[in-house]
């Protein structure tokens, strides 16, 4: 459940993930986000789960779910005027999920900045979809405490807007990947082939080119975005529009 309320009240791959975070580790970290922020202790907190040590993440993340949600709702409720609520409801609960989540902190190489205690390192915590996806949500209510709503606003749009052009409005809020699945599940064809075709730009500010290719169909796209899954979701929506699925 989104909590919209909160704008008004602002206050104040994967390689083995390090021990201590430095500056120039919170000054990468903080490109990739497009947010500079006053209060370092407040990305900190976020990127420290609670198996390392106290001030954990947790209370962060509960904000930032809340924020996250607010903004998705606010974006698509602007994009879709004409969708009823129903919809954009699934449209949301679609773009708020583990996975997509877990999709664009992996994008932002969040696991390499985690602290994690010895047990949760060991067992390859910072590959974990949900302590990743939690992560995510912990910088959002991050920014929010930081710099208020618009920022947050700006830091959330930036990473979804990929993700949310990808939606067929005509799909029942479905992303283009699922749609492109469930529909050749009912040609009874195969399912896609996605491969990453190939990356470029800095460290900090990389595009992804993915292909989808449909053997059974001939056909093979390719599509861009600043994390392989936006990518894939670009080259899935332009299977669905060569098949003729979408307009």
């Amino acid at each position: 459940m989104s909590a919209c309320w909160l704008i008004s009240r602002p206050v104040l791959t994967v390689v083995a993930p390090r021990i201590k975070l430095k500056k120039q580790d919170l000054a990468r970290l903080t490109n990739s986000l497009g947010h500079e922020f006053n209060n370092e202790d407040l990305l900190r907190q976020a990127l420290t789960h609670r198996s390392y040590n106290a001030p954990h993440n947790e209370r962060l993340e509960f904000l930032g779910d809340s924020v996250l949600n607010c903004i998705v709702a606010h974006a698509l409720f602007d994009t879709f005027p004409q969708l009823p609520e129903g919809t954009l409801s699934r449209m949301r609960a679609n773009l708020v999920r583990q996975e997509t989540l877990a999709d664009i902190a992996v994008s932002l190489k969040l696991g390499d900045f985690l602290l994690l205690g010895e047990g949760e390192l060991k067992s390859g915590g910072f590959r974990r979809p949900s302590i990743l996806a939690d992560a995510l949500e912990s910088i959002f209510g991050a920014v929010f405490l930081d710099a208020g709503f618009e920022a947050a606003r700006s830091v959330v749009l930036s990473l979804f807007r990929p993700v949310i052009a990808g939606i067929d409005p005509k799909a029942s809020g479905k992303d283009a990947k699922t749609q492109l699945q469930e529909w050749l599940q009912g040609q009874r064809h195969p399912l896609p082939e996605y491969q990453l075709v190939g990356t470029r730009g800095e460290a900090h500010d990389q595009v992804f080119v993915v292909s989808c290719h449909i053997p059974a169909l001939g056909i093979k796209t390719q599509g861009q975005g600043r994390s392989r899954r936006a990518a894939e979701q670009e080259a899935a929506l332009a299977v669905l529009k060569q098949a003729g699925v979408v307009g």
